[in-house]
């Protein structure tokens, strides 16, 4: 097999490992959630004090000990504290009127892992741990924006962002790899933007052409070449001359049009249905895939050759769960493009569920999420029986083992390890536990667990 292509991962992986520093993230107020979100470092801290403000937010360094204060009129005038605790750090409510919560459970006090979600009044904040970013305070007003004009707070998607942008102006042939709903026809059509390609931007999801009219659709027809064919078609390719094809779900093509693509690769022309001369073509195509292509390889599903063709350089597009710090930016971005109200906003258990859900159908199931509960909300307000079912169930969990008795307490957990290890298989979960698969089911229902949270 052809030596595997590079990928940022790879770059990411290959450099020392650097110090890894803690931040924290204000992800979302619930009331005002089109207004701008902030990124602080705690690099040089001991403690955070999240106070209410009536003015502008602001976060106010003074030796060792940072004061957050945050324009949240739920919050009490001295809430939390966020400090270093041994190995770490943690948080502690400091006799607040509303308490704080931690990953969606009330407490007096937690310690803090990357990514824990601390609830505050009606604002949300995470923290984080990872590489530093360039600046230590940052706000989404201060932002630059990236390749093609996409604003981040995460700093390893801000890193994939600058790559993504080198690889635009070098023609270099990339490969977006990541889940569905991860964006990738967007950061395709960035690199398009960003490149110096005058044609258009041309997309094409492989996955949802006619088995039967596929090749005709790609590569264009002559007139008379089949039944129906009335008039002479340029075909996806040609309508990208100059400009940029981005092939999305490659992997989806059938074997017999990987061949003729691959042919298209190697000697830019295009030989439409029923043509006897091929015509010249200049593309620059970008492919995506949620599959491992080099797997698919492997296992004879997907042309080496062509691979090699494709991938000059695959760009691993993270889940929306590995970069909820920009949680707020998205939604904001979202809101506006729905024609949200001015005044829309987040009733408290709406936003919690939004904050602390784990979107296993990423940016795509986010906006979807957001236009139904738009056009439900009266008056702008967005209610937590306006999200979806698997919001709704994460809600209805029991928010401590306070709740439970200790044998449920284990069964509990000892499903969620099982959910997780299996991939959210229910039969496999069964076999597992010895009992039946609509045991599971109503455990499942029973503990409240969002069962596509373990699907990968």
């Amino acid at each position: 097999m052809a030596q595997r292509t590079l990928t940022n991962r790879d770059e990411r992986q290959a450099k020392a490992p650097a110090r890894q520093v803690p931040y924290l993230v204000q992800l979302l107020d619930y009331e005002r959630p089109l207004a701008a979100v902030r990124r602080h470092e705690l690099d040089g801290l001991a403690e955070v004090i999240c106070v209410r403000t009536e003015g502008a937010a602001s976060f106010k360094r003074d030796g060792e000990t940072a004061t957050f204060a945050i324009a949240d009129a739920r919050m009490s005038g001295k809430h939390a504290r966020i400090a270093r605790e041994l190995g770490g750090w943690g948080i502690e409510d400091l006799g607040s009127r509303n308490g704080i919560y931690v990953n969606g459970t009330k407490v007096p006090r937690a310690s803090l892992t990357d990514g824990s979600v601390i609830e505050l009044g009606r604002t949300a904040l995470m923290f984080r741990v990872g590489d530093r970013a360039e600046d230590s305070d940052m706000t989404t007003d201060d932002l630059e924006p990236m390749l093609a004009g996409i604003h981040t707070l995460s700093v390893p998607f801000a890193r994939m962002l600058a790559v993504a942008d080198k690889l635009a102006r070098s023609g270099q042939s990339v490969v977006l790899h990541g889940e569905t709903g991860t964006g990738k026809e967007v950061i395709a059509r960035a690199i398009h933007i960003a490149s110096s390609r005058t044609g258009a931007f041309v997309a094409v999801n492989c996955g949802a052409l006619p088995a039967n009219l596929i090749e005709s659709e790609l590569f264009g027809y002559k007139k008379g070449a089949f039944s129906g064919a009335t008039e002479d078609r340029p075909g996806l390719i040609r309508s990208a001359d100059g400009g940029t094809l981005f092939l999305d779900e490659i992997g989806d093509l059938p074997p017999a049009t990987q061949t003729s693509l691959l042919r298209v690769l190697q000697e830019r022309e295009v030989l439409p249905v029923g043509a006897t001369r091929p015509i010249p073509v200049d593309v620059r195509v970008l492919a995506a895939s949620h599959r491992d292509l080099e797997r698919e390889v492997v296992d004879g599903r997907f042309r080496e050759d062509l691979l090699a063709r494709l991938s000059g350089y695959v760009l691993e597009i993270p889940a929306l769960r590995d970069r909820l710090d920009d949680l707020g930016i998205l939604m904001a971005a979202l809101l506006a493009r729905a024609n949200a109200p001015a005044n829309v906003r987040f009733g408290p258990q709406a936003g919690s569920a939004l904050v602390n859900y784990k979107y296993p159908r990423n940016i795509r199931e986010l906006e979807q999420v957001l236009i139904t509960a738009i056009a439900l909300a009266e008056d702008g307000l967005i209610e937590r029986e306006y999200l979806s079912r698997g919001m709704q169930r994460q809600l209805t969990a029991p928010e401590s083992t306070d709740d439970l008795a200790p044998s449920e307490v284990r069964q509990r957990d000892e499903l969620k390890t099982l959910l997780a290890s299996h991939q959210g298989n229910i039969a496999a979960v069964a076999r597992a536990m010895g009992v039946a698969r609509m045991q599971v089911h109503r455990w499942i229902e029973k503990y409240a667990l969002d069962i596509e949270a373990f699907r990968k």
